[in-house]
């Protein structure tokens, strides 16, 4: 047993139960080990939970940097949206990327500003505008995956209308583009 398959495991143990059953009672049980043997690899369950947290996160992390030529506004939406799906892919994803710190990210998070940067928009709104549409996806996320049957129109008075999860999603991912999009014009001017 190494750090890895006790990851994967634990992965495959949130996509079963759910965040809130993962134990590390559990997770030894399904490894077949004793549970204090889990220490020897993370000293808590917040250390263990971080780990899953980051190689959830694997998806996002390995899609490809913006180049030099492409154009910001389709690769901030491409990115954003691959973050969502990220989150996604996993039960509970979004709760289990909440609040966490992408400490081994850090290189890619500064080539993506610069990218942005290099682009025309303003460093600042480069950076609200990333922590933003971050937040924005992690929030959309986990009201998606809080009630997978929120889109019941049986449950709504006739006078509220029905918004799928990706389109609402799309909305808002829109207007915060088009924010960025009119700071980094009047910076042009």
């Amino acid at each position: 047993m190494n750090r890895e398959t006790v990851i994967t495991e634990a992965l495959r143990l949130l996509d079963d139960v759910g965040l809130d059953a993962v134990s590390t009672r559990q997770l030894a049980k399904r490894l077949g080990v004793e549970q204090p043997s889990l220490y020897w690899h993370f000293r808590t369950k917040k250390d263990l939970l971080a780990a899953m947290a980051e190689a959830a996160m694997a998806p996002h992390a390995a899609s490809p940097l913006p180049e030099p030529g492409d154009d910001w506004r389709d690769w901030f939406l491409e990115n954003t949206r691959s973050f969502r799906n990220t989150l996604l892919a996993r039960r509970d994803g979004a709760r289990l990327h909440a609040g966490t710190v992408p400490t081994g990210d850090l290189d890619r998070i500064r080539r993506k500003l610069a990218f942005l940067v290099t682009s025309g928009v303003p460093e600042r709104d480069a950076q609200t505008a990333m922590l933003a549409a971050g937040r924005f996806t992690v929030g959309s996320v986990l009201e998606e995956q809080a009630d997978p049957d929120s889109g019941n129109a049986a449950e709504l008075p006739e006078d509220v209308p029905v918004i799928d999860h990706e389109s609402a999603f799309e909305a808002g991912l829109a207007l915060i583009l088009d924010g960025l999009t009119q700071r980094a014009a009047g910076e042009r001017r």
